[in-house]
Parts: C-alpha cells; sequence; structure tokens
C-alpha cells in the first residue's frame, strides 16, 4: 500500500530532544514500513526514516533561526502533497497537522485521515469542526473528542512505542521523577510540593519552551533551590531508561484536557509507576491500582505515593506490552486506513503484514 505520511515542520522526524508529535509519526512510519507498505514522509530534510523522505525544507524549523513564517512552509508541503496524488502516487494521505489540510483535501479524490494531536477544547475550534464535520479524523484519546462531538470521528488510537525503545534496567528506585516540559498545565510546581510533603527527592527532566519562561522564572525556579529538588535537563530516549528505572514513581499533576500523554506510556515501558491527576486522558491511560494511581489533588497524590512500593513493576512492562506498542498502533490505523479506501476504493489491497 503506497502511504503518505504528512508531519509537521516544526522539529525533525524524529525530533532530537522533545517532540510530541513528531516522535509518534517517526514510530508509526517505522512500523508501517516494517509490515511491508511504501511510505514517503512529507517532514524537514533533517528527519531520519526508512520510508521515502520529501523534504519541503532542509531544517527543522524550531532549530531555522530565518524562519519568521512556519504557515508559509506548511503551505507548500501541502500543495506538494497535492500535486503528487494529481500524479496518483498515493493510495492513502495521513495528516498530523490539525486542520490544515481539510479544505484541499476534501476537494481532491485520494482517500485521507487527520490525526488530531492536540487540544480541542478551545472556541475557535468549534466553527471549525462545524464547517468541516464531514472530513474523517482519529483522536489519541476519547477524553479528547468531547468538545468536538460534532466532528466526523472514525476512531479512538492510543499512541504507542517501540517495544524495545524504553526498557526496565537494574536500579533501586530512590526518587520521585517529572518527564517532558515544563508549563502551567504540567503542574511542576504541584510535583515539587508533593515531593517535598513526601520527604523524597525529586528529579525533573525536562524542557522550557520560551513561551513558558516567566512560569519557570517566577514559580519553579525559585522552587528548585529546595534540598531535595534536582533539574536535570532537557533528555532524549537513550537517557530515559536508567532515568525512569531509578523512580519509585512518575509525577503528572497536570492541569489541563491531556489529549493523551506520551510520559505516562515511557514510564509504563519501564515498569514504572504513575501517580496523575484525573484530568483528560487518564483514565484512559493508566489502570488503577496496576500502572498506578488516579488522584484529584496533591493531598491524595502524597497518599498514592506512599502506595507505589506495592505495584509490580514487571507487570507495568506487561501492560504496556500488551496495549501502548508502535506495532498495535500501526495496526490500528491500517484498519481504519482500509475502512475508508473500502468506501473509496475497494479494489486496493491493504498490507498489514511483511510479505
Amino acid at each position: 500500500m503506497r502511504i503518505a505520511q504528512v508531519a509537521p515542520l516544526t522539529e525533525a522526524v524524529p525530533p532530537r530532544l522533545y517532540g510530541g508529535t513528531e516522535r509518534v509519526v517517526h514510530w508509526l512510519t517505522e512500523e508501517l514500513v516494517a509490515l511491508g507498505n511504501d511510505v514517503t514522509l512529507f517532514a524537514s530534510g533533517d528527519s531520519q526514516t526508512s520510508a521515502k523522505l520529501d523534504a519541503t525544507w532542509p531544517r527543522a524549523l524550531r532549530l531555522d533561526g530565518s524562519v519568521r513564517d512556519p504557515n508559509a512552509l506548511h503551505m507548500v508541503m501541502l500543495e506538494r502533497v497535492r500535486q503528487k496524488c494529481d500524479d496518483e502516487e498515493f493510495d492513502f494521505l495521513h495528516f498530523h497537522l490539525d486542520y490544515y489540510p481539510f479544505s484541499l483535501f476534501l476537494r481532491q479524490p485520494t482517500p485521507f485521515v487527520t490525526t488530531l494531536h492536540g487540544r480541542l477544547d478551545l472556541p475557535e475550534h468549534q466553527p471549525v469542526f462545524n464547517t468541516f464535520s464531514s472530513v474523517p479524523v482519529i483522536s489519541i484519546s476519547n477524553a479528547q473528542r468531547r468538545p468536538a462531538p460534532q466532528a466526523n470521528w472514525l476512531r479512538t488510537i492510543h499512541h504507542g512505542l517501540p517495544e524495545n525503545l524504553l526498557m526496565p534496567r537494574p536500579a533501586r528506585p530512590s526518587y520521585l521523577s517529572v518527564l517532558g516540559r515544563i508549563a502551567p498545565e504540567k503542574g511542576v510546581d504541584r510535583a515539587i510540593r508533593i515531593a517535598i510533603r513526601c520527604g523524597i527527592p525529586l528529579k525533573i527532566a525536562a524542557k522550557v519552551d520560551r513561551a513558558d519562561q516567566e512560569y519557570y522564572d517566577e514559580v519553579v525556579r525559585p522552587m528548585m533551590d529546595h534540598p531535595l529538588v534536582e533539574y536535570i535537563g532537557e533528555i532524549g530516549d537513550h537517557e530515559k531508561s536508567d532515568f525512569l528505572s531509578g523512580s519509585l514513581g512518575l509525577l503528572v499533576p497536570i492541569d489541563w484536557p491531556e489529549p493523551f500523554g506520551l510520559v505516562m506510556i515511557e514510564a509504563m515501558a519501564c515498569g514504572t509507576p504513575v501517580v496523575a491527576f484525573n484530568r483528560g486522558s487518564v483514565p484512559e491511560i493508566i489502570d488503577e491500582g496496576l500502572t498506578g494511581f488516579i488522584v484529584e489533588d496533591e493531598i491524595s497524590a502524597v497518599a498514592a505515593v506512599a502506595s507505589l512500593p506495592q505495584l509490580d513493576r514487571s507487570n507495568i512492562r506487561k501492560q504496556f506490552e500488551t496495549r501502548f506498542t508502535a506495532k498495535r498502533m500501526a495496526l490500528d490505523y491500517l484498519a481504519a486506513y482500509s475502512s475508508l479506501m473500502e468506501v473509496s476504493e475497494p479494489r486496493i489491497k491493504l498490507v498489514s503484514s511483511a510479505e
């Protein structure tokens, strides 16, 4: 099957460090290729892939200080995809650009779907889904759908990681952890207070975006002077297994409608339990009492931390292998592609296993 995967140009695929959407696109693309499909990845030129790479711009836009209008380059990329559709180069198109492709690709015959990776609860999203109510979209959690019930939801497909990307490492867990990004909605200040109340060291492996610098400077940075708190900075995948395996539990005290939360399944891959606030996708990802605890506030989080040693870390890893591998994700997407192709072009054969 000839599939186009169309990624944001913001980060390389995969990104050098942080970048949730681009990491998921990379894992999905690699699995689709491994399953025998002919995949073209539209992404920045510094991407690395087993698929055919079609690069609109030589570098990831976040790392290219010369680019002031990223929308312009995304429009160019979408037109490149459309032109290749005119030449009948693809059987199916899969976009990861939110609503940007809706208008253009609704007017061409190649079947397509868009995975929505972000929050959908902003007022300006309502007219988008009212206007494009026939465009097929995939949610990354059922919770993500709630603000836009009028959208044409095809199915929910949870993210997955390559099975051996992160693994449990021999370690004696001795600290709590935070992983990902320092931002108000991620609740790093709450994580610090939880750890201090527990009297347990907290290690923070996270980046600070420019938009969140004020929150970091005014709220989080002063709290890092506490002797129990250690700021490591941003880390890559090659460092996460050791970091998470040494953690008693990952703290996810979020205060926003989290669409998915990759850090939770990264922790599970290492056998590390999660203590997460009951927001957004959390109840879909965490199996209460098996892979972690779902809590409502800081006080209940402190109580949950005390129960973390009761959880079996090998069972957490097994649950990851059952629910959150990249291969499972790829097979789910192939089934979604098939359902749309049967409507538009039933003669195309779908490849779902290596031949």
